[in-house]
């Protein structure tokens, strides 16, 4: 049995994203917030649900999410398999972009609810050793979180280091599941009671994919292998222009320096022959001194 990898766009979506599954995206997010009680989401309604995309209007894989609860909020879910820079700061418009469209006209502003934003990367972006981070806006002065309609959570899993054993929690599964089922054959025990991951891993099977929908995937797959190899050969021929050019500087510096020193000890061997002239010729050391501009200490030295 072979599962999808659930770090490729279409996969992610086609598992996450998909209105035939909702019990999947709800257990994720109840994991990933932590959510107990009346914050329990019960149902998802997808702005953007699964369907295969086209090749040429492929784009990145972000789930807008309206969750039912007591609060009625809206979720951002972003998978980033790349690290292609400033990710934090696409986190910050994506998340005010979904604040600011929930304004209906008249501006009233007591509609407008929180958007937790969701990032899920192949790649390490903050300092610390933990897979999950949560940042809130924060009152510097009291601690308290005033400003609370934006939450953002992200999870670096290159920093997610659990075996199946050591799995404790419904999050430590997930993230598991996201990071490793492509390795695996068959659902481990560990998944066994457990309904959405059932489910999680269905959807996974690609025994049960249409063509068009294995043909997206490989292609999504061998295009982002060859984004790595042209960014690795770029960084390669950046390394090695930079060598070329930091060793003609260098020997550029180098003559220079020699240069330099050449002519300070050809001045100083001109005057000490000076010094030693006229110490011959009888003059005193204060004469010789002034003349030859070198210290009495160093005219000394000659005469020794």
């Amino acid at each position: 049995m072979k599962f999808a990898d659930p770090k490729n766009d279409l996969a992610f979506k086609k598992i996450f994203g998909n209105t035939k599954h909702k019990k999947i995206l709800i257990s994720f997010l109840n994991s990933v917030l932590n959510f107990t009680g009346a914050k329990i989401i019960v149902d998802v309604e997808l702005a953007n649900p699964y369907q295969v995309p086209k090749i040429p209007e492929l784009k990145e894989t972000i789930l807008d999410i309206y969750a039912t609860n007591k609060e009625g909020v809206k979720f951002i879910v972003e998978m980033q398999r790349k690290d292609l820079g400033n990710f934090t700061k696409r986190s910050l418009f994506y998340t005010s972009k979904a604040y600011v469209e929930q304004l209906p006209k008249g501006n009233d502003y007591t509609k407008l609810k929180k958007v937790y934003f969701i990032g899920i990367v192949n790649f390490e972006i903050f300092s610390g050793e933990n897979f999950i981070s949560r940042h809130l806006i924060i009152n510097q002065e009291t601690a308290k979180q005033d400003l609370d309609d934006f939450e953002f959570t992200f999870i670096e899993l290159p920093k997610f280091h659990k075996k199946l054993e050591e799995l404790q929690t419904v999050l430590d599964k997930w993230i598991f599941f996201i990071k490793y089922a492509q390795d695996l054959t068959l659902i481990p025990k560990e998944y066994e009671n457990l309904e959405e991951f059932k489910e999680a891993f269905e959807v996974a099977k690609q025994t049960s994919w249409d063509e068009e929908e294995l043909k997206v995937y490989e292609y999504m797959a061998l295009k982002e292998f060859d984004e790595i190899n042209a960014l690795k050969t770029a960084e390669q021929k950046g390394i090695q222009k930079g060598l070329e050019k930091g060793l003609q500087k260098g020997l550029e510096q180098g003559l220079e320096q020699g240069l330099e020193q050449g002519i300070v000890e050809g001045e100083k061997k001109a005057k000490e022959e000076l010094a030693k002239k006229s110490l011959k010729q009888g003059l005193d050391l204060e004469t010789i001194s002034l003349i030859t501009d070198l210290s009495i200490d160093e005219i000394k030295s000659l005469i020794e």
